[in-house]
């Protein structure tokens, strides 16, 4: 009998940058078209989403400028451009309501994890509006202010 059990998911690489620099108003959950090794270096850790983002061109979503190294254990034959321009794979209801929002609200489309979910690549997006200088001072300071709040209940 199949069980209704979370798949277990593991994580390769996560862009904790982007939460501080982008507001993420929602999330979406996409699959990556990859070549062979490119799935063998992701498996390695070897993933960098800092500068990525997302873009939507002809109907189809394409993730750019995320950079996955080179496969270290074979040849320069079989390896891939580190960064590629590649596919996701996401339902056309999907893309058609992050066409609205990428283009008529100005919003950005910014990786935020790549994971393994049931033996699959998968990569978690964020729509988001980019935050000003006051905003980011602003998380900071809310940040520093939870710290302290916490050291003072850890003492009592």
């Amino acid at each position: 009998m199949p069980t209704d059990k979370a798949a277990p998911i593991k994580i390769i690489s996560d862009n904790r940058k982007s939460r501080f620099l982008y507001e993420i108003l929602e999330t979406y959950e996409a699959g990556i078209e990859l070549v062979g090794t490119e799935v063998k270096s992701i498996r390695a850790g070897r993933v960098n989403l800092q500068d990525g983002y997302g873009i939507i061109r002809n109907g189809e979503a394409w993730l750019l400028n995320v950079h996955i190294s080179p496969y270290q254990a074979t040849g320069e034959y079989f390896n891939h451009d580190p960064r590629r321009t590649r596919k996701l794979l996401l339902h056309k209801k999907e893309i058609n309501k992050l066409i609205g929002l990428l283009e008529q609200q100005g919003l950005t489309l910014v990786p935020l994890k790549m994971y393994f979910k049931k033996g699959r690549v998968k990569i978690s997006l964020g729509v988001g509006k980019g935050k000003k200088l006051h905003d980011k001072r602003e998380t900071l300071k809310r940040r520093q202010d939870e710290r302290d709040m916490a050291r003072a209940l850890k003492r009592y």
